[in-house]
């Protein structure tokens, strides 16, 4: 995935080429403020568009599908892993072979044709299985008709891949920035708006897109979307005369790819001790040796003959056989950070179709006959991260330099700790919750009554969503900093592509959780926790699991923090100058 540091850094190499070419071969340059409209609006729209259907997915795979609670969200989990993952092919597709326009191109007719797919299966009653009432008595889907369903979410998850890591670098593609101009605001002007609009979307679609499908029905809630994606894939094609389409490159993965391979080649050599000249890089690089960590890796930038070097001013004839330092170095960063990176994949499996199922069963009146939308409440989350990441920055930051002489606030590490901590104490008050819920339905006579509403009101669910948005302002936003310390500056990109790949590792590991949980609860014939009818199962004994998880992931991260040795001194000193530079939040994207 493309963030907006990678943005920057490849505006300055192609803006100025883009320039100078296009005033000698063009009256009119490419690109400008004239393409902000159809690039932003696409994204926006894309995004309203797939998280809008998101929310509800549960309650309509139970309601309509007759697929039961654990496998549904089963299917959320994977849906959204595949949606994460198809975000890293899709950025290393743009950087190495397509170029970012075609790729979101593809992307906006993919989402577009899965949301059309997904809204006929609301329209036509054959593309769905019959059921007599509600979530008790569905008939199976047959094999045509999963194939139908799943196939519309497996292109909104291409559309989804293709679109979200590449639109924010197209955009700053097409601003002509020269270092050093005043013209440079435009950049900062350009990612204010791109993220303000993100926002925008994200609440549009948490709110007034899952208001619609819950009060309006399928045929309107999947059409809205639909006709949204319409618009946002036509529109970005209009604007294709005006665009500035920067030809693709090299990619980052590629390369980590070819030290793996070179490595392994040269596996038989021996390691010499201190002869530099045995090893190449590049010209513009200050690296002379590869470090003693990891040294299986170093054999991939040691000169095996001088035929590896053949072409002018030395440079590798076959990438494949010859690696240099600086590669060497980058995918031994990767690494280095992998086990920080580990300690976040529970934190960010998501519980919400539970959520979205518990508060269908709860009083939702907040104010006369207004209910809120059982699918709205990661707005709450939303909310309350984006209320504390600026009381953090513009509050306890200048208090804890002025009293605890930290001037840059908590340490990465310690902002991680603290957002793992509010994770276990969301995950904790949930356990509470449920359990109080359970116990009024059974009270209440609707044990057996799963889609009956008990005399609760659903803002018991508001703690622990205000506790997860507390931990996401603190866990993600930290460790995208940490792997942005740790990566030399050649890979500052390459942070928010781990972090999205933490998303995908996340929502499988809370695929597999789901359904290990569901057979051996289910075992002999017993009520699952994970029961269709939450009132005669366990849900509260399933968040116990996840608190007692999270724990001993907490225990995990420590261990973790002791081991880790300082991040390289260059890229901490680096930092420390940047005193006016703080960490991009708005490149966290909104999970």
């Amino acid at each position: 995935m493309e963030s907006s540091v990678a943005a920057e850094q490849k505006l300055l190499e192609n803006g100025t080429s883009s320039q100078s070419s296009s005033s000698s071969s063009s009256p009119k340059r490419k690109g400008g403020l004239r393409t902000m409209p159809f690039i932003i609006v696409n994204e926006c729209l894309e995004r309203v568009a797939s998280y809008g259907i998101m929310p509800n997915m549960i309650l309509y795979l139970l309601n309509d599908y007759g697929i039961p609670i654990a496998k549904g969200t089963s299917v959320i989990y994977t849906w959204s892993a595949t949606s994460d993952v198809l975000s890293i092919c899709g950025a290393f597709l743009s950087d190495s072979y397509l170029g970012r326009f075609l790729v979101i191109s593809i992307g906006s007719f993919s989402s577009l044709l899965g949301l059309i797919i997904l809204w006929l299966t609301a329209m036509i009653p054959e593309l769905r299985p019959s059921c007599e009432s509600i979530m008790l008595d569905c008939n199976s889907a047959t094999a045509a008709q999963l194939a139908v369903l799943f196939l519309s979410l497996g292109l909104i998850s291409i559309g989804a891949g293709c679109v979200r890591p590449c639109s924010i670098a197209f955009g700053a593609d097409q601003l002509t920035i020269k270092e050093g101009s005043n013209d440079e605001r435009l950049l900062d002007s350009y990612f204010n708006w791109y993220y303000t609009s993100i926002a925008v979307s994200s609440i549009i679609a948490l709110s007034i897109i899952v208001y619609i499908q819950e009060n309006l029905g399928w045929k309107i809630g999947f059409g809205l979307p639909a006709l949204l994606m319409f618009i946002s894939a036509v529109s970005f094609i209009l604007g294709s005369p005006f665009y500035a389409k920067v030809k693709p490159g090299h990619s980052l993965l590629t390369s980590f790819v070819q030290v793996a391979v070179v490595s392994v080649k040269n596996r038989k050599l021996s390691l010499p001790d201190c002869n530099f000249d045995q090893y190449y890089k590049d010209l513009d690089s200050e690296l002379t040796v590869p470090s003693d960590s990891l040294r299986c890796l170093n054999k991939a930038c040691m000169i095996k003959t001088p035929e590896t070097l053949s072409n002018p001013a030395g440079s590798v004839s076959d990438p494949w056989s010859q690696c240099t330092v600086g590669q060497v170095e980058s995918l031994k960063s990767l690494l280095r950070v992998l086990p920080m990176w580990s300690t976040g994949i529970f934190m960010m499996v998501s519980q919400s179709s539970f959520s979205t199922l518990q508060a269908t069963t709860l009083d939702r009146r907040l104010v006369g006959n207004f209910k809120m939308p059982a699918g709205s409440f990661t707005l709450i989350m939303v909310i309350t991260l984006s209320i504390v990441i600026p009381i953090y920055d513009r509050i306890m930051v200048p208090l804890l330099a002025k009293y605890w002489g930290l001037p840059r606030g908590f340490s990465c590490k310690t902002r991680i700790g603290i957002g793992l901590l509010f994770v276990c104490a969301a995950k904790a008050t949930s356990v509470l919750v449920e359990t109080m819920r359970r116990n009024a339905a059974i009270e209440q006579g609707f044990e057996d009554q799963p889609s009956a509403v008990i005399n609760m009101s659903v803002l018991w669910l508001v703690p622990e969503f205000v506790l997860l948005g507390i931990g996401e302002a603190f866990n993600p936003v930290a460790q995208v900093e940490f792997f942005y310390t740790y990566f030399p500056k050649t890979m500052s990109s390459f942070a928010m592509a781990l972090f999205t790949l933490e998303l995908a590792a996340a929502n499988a590991v809370g695929s597999v959780l789901v359904t290990i949980v569901d057979k051996v609860t289910s075992f002999g014939g017993k009520e699952s926790w994970l029961s269709t009818n939450i009132n005669r199962g366990h849900l509260n004994y399933y968040y116990a699991l996840l608190t007692f998880v999270g724990v001993i992931n907490y225990i995990y991260f420590l261990a973790i923090c002791w081991a880790y040795a300082p991040a390289p001194g260059q890229k901490l000193e680096a930092l420390a100058d940047k005193e006016e530079e703080q960490f991009d939040y708005r490149e966290l994207p909104t999970s």
